[in-house]
């Protein structure tokens, strides 16, 4: 599942309507939404994959219907929930009735400009070597898996070709599964217009993704 991901590539979903002089958020909930998810997402209790996965494993209709942060933190009490971190009347209630889960570090207020400068590094030692080189023409995989991946749909089964190679990162459909990193080579792959939706696409366009080298296969 990677909802956010294919929407760009779905018919009746553009073009998007810039909107002039657009804030970062629109409410002030939004604000508390999102720096709740990145409060949360320091404690451990999980990873940046499975957060990812949560937000998108919602049914369609729900998912177009629903604000963005609402997602955000809609996800966010799932997880909670299921790692015993709240409850069901603690939330229905706004009081605190159990003892607060024991989590690892705390994000303090002064440390989150340092901590999100520095993001999560997802890349590995690389192991082996990779299969494909740049300029080498690859097609994806037709693989439409109930859990989470990275490769979206309007993406699925196309030809394209190895622009650069990123290094050997973590995997995320794996790790978003509780799974493990089980790190792969990383890829950008591009697309013209026309290979992804036919003579429909704009012959100038090219369309470049980071994909994972699972996802591809040699060009018949």
């Amino acid at each position: 599942m990677n909802g956010g991901a294919d929407l760009g590539g779905m018919m009746g979903l553009g073009p998007i309507a810039i909107e002039k002089d657009e804030p970062l958020f629109h409410a002030d909930w939004e604000k508390r939404a999102f720096g709740m998810t990145i409060a949360l997402g320091a404690c451990g209790q999980w990873n940046i994959d499975t957060s990812r996965y949560t937000r998108e494993n919602m049914h369609p209709a729900d998912y177009m219907l629903t604000p963005y942060y609402k997602i955000w933190i809609d996800a966010a009490v799932r997880m909670m929930k299921q790692r015993s971190m709240i409850s069901e009347t603690e939330i229905e209630t706004g009081n605190v009735i159990d003892a607060p889960a024991v989590v690892k570090p705390k994000l303090k207020a002064s440390d989150v400009e340092t901590v999100l400068s520095a993001g999560g590094p997802a890349d590995r030692p690389a192991q082996g070597h990779p299969a494909w080189q740049v300029g080498d023409r690859i097609k994806t995989i037709n693989n439409h898996p109930r859990t989470h991946t990275r490769l979206p749909r309007y993406a699925r089964d196309k030809a394209g070709e190895i622009t650069k190679v990123h290094g050997f990162h973590v995997f995320p459909d794996s790790n978003a599964s509780g799974l493990g990193e089980d790190p792969h080579w990383l890829y950008q792959v591009t697309f013209t217009s026309r290979d992804l939706w036919g003579e429909q696409g704009n012959a100038a366009d090219t369309v470049s993704l980071d994909l994972w080298e699972p996802y591809l296969k040699a060009l018949q």
